[in-house]
């Protein structure tokens, strides 16, 4: 990559995040005028970004190897579909007009699902499987309507809030839940980050982060208009817009890095394999070449083999005259011990060789 292009990837990221600046600086001037327009505005940015990470993850499921991505690209429909209801529900809203508090149990309804769903991708990751789209869906469109049934209709979710005292004990205590989760999510994140391509891995640690601080802030406000909401609601923002970092604009942008990031690990693994499966194919064709070298020399034995008829020598493919022992030994694994034969021996030595016999007849004869 030129020069040119570095700077003009740097000045693009100066005015992207100087566009996120203007944006929370003109959410920020809402609140002057209505607080629950901020809230919506908010909330709505939150919303379309996880509607588009289910969008692309959806219609990219038949490309996508890495399995926590794409499970957690199709939970998103429904984290967003729980935030859209805490937007209809929340204080001031004329929808639910019959309990002003649903927003706080859609709200922690919601981060309970973004941040177990988190955790339980990396079961998939772990063993390398893709989860079952269909399945997934169906299992997250049954609890979405659980929860929101317990809240709407049967009214059993826990209260989270209480006008004039503020938060229950069940808010907070879930908020420092859900805190712990995300960061046992980011111990883990950090152990399979070979498994991200490297700004992908950066951007989804910080938007994690970033939760963690929003579910603080949101453990300490008394009033759902107050100063720690609006700033959980920032680190909100600033979550998501991570989100859409590091799943949608580089998606788009670099498709290829995102989809296929497995598909080249894969292949890079089947070239060192291979490279693998080449030398040990050449030290089998070395060991065969032995072999067949040792199968040609003992061959030569089942061959001619031109041999003095006097003195018994062999000759050798040189020329050399060896003696019988010595061609065998070199073209075997045979040794051999050295004895006489009873003619050798009467023909060699006659004298030992007749006392010997006369001295054993004796000792057979009967005295």
């Amino acid at each position: 990559m030129d020069g040119r292009a570095i700077a003009g990837k740097r000045v693009q990221r100066v005015i992207t995040y100087s566009f996120l600046l203007a944006v929370l600086i003109v959410l920020y001037s809402t609140t002057r005028v209505n607080y629950l327009l901020f809230h919506s505005l908010a909330e709505i940015f939150s919303i379309v970004v996880a509607f588009s990470i289910f969008v692309i993850s959806w219609n990219s499921k038949r490309y996508i190897q890495n399995p926590y991505l794409l499970f957690v690209g199709i939970a998103y429909l429904f984290i967003g579909f729980l935030d859209l209801m805490h937007t209809l529900s929340y204080k001031g809203m004329p929808i639910f007009p019959d309990y002003d508090y649903y927003a706080n149990q859609l709200w922690i309804a919601a981060r309970y699902m973004e941040s177990i769903t988190f955790l339980v991708a990396f079961i998939f990751l772990r063993r390398n499987k893709m989860p079952q789209e269909n399945i997934v869906f169906a299992a997250y469109t049954g609890i979405t309507i659980l929860i929101t049934t317990s809240i709407f209709y049967w009214k059993t979710f826990p209260i989270c809030f209480v006008a004039g005292s503020g938060l229950t004990p069940f808010k907070k205590n879930s908020e420092y839940i859900i805190c712990l989760i995300l960061i046992t999510v980011i111990i883990l994140l950090w152990s399979n980050r070979e498994r991200f391509e490297k700004k992908i891995y950066y951007l989804l640690l910080w938007s994690i982060i970033s939760t963690i601080i929003s579910e603080v802030a949101f453990t300490f406000y008394i009033s759902n208009y107050g100063f720690s909401n609006l700033v959980g609601h920032y680190f909100k923002i600033l979550a998501f817009f991570l989100i859409y970092e590091a799943l949608i604009k580089t998606g788009i942008e670099r498709p290829l890095e995102v989809i296929f990031l497995d598909l080249d690990r894969v292949n890079k693994n089947l070239k060192k394999e291979n490279t693998i499966r080449l030398q040990t194919q050449k030290e089998k064709e070395k060991l065969i070449d032995q072999l067949q070298q040792a199968l040609e020399e003992i061959k030569t034995l089942h061959g001619i083999v031109p041999i003095c008829s006097g003195c018994k020598r062999i000759r050798d493919d040189e020329g050399f005259w060896n003696q019988v022992e010595v061609y065998v030994q070199k073209h075997t694994e045979a040794k051999f011990s050295h004895g006489l034969c009873p003619d050798c021996a009467l023909q060699l030595y006659p004298d030992l060789y007749l006392t010997g016999e006369n001295d054993e007849e004796k000792s057979k004869s009967p005295e």
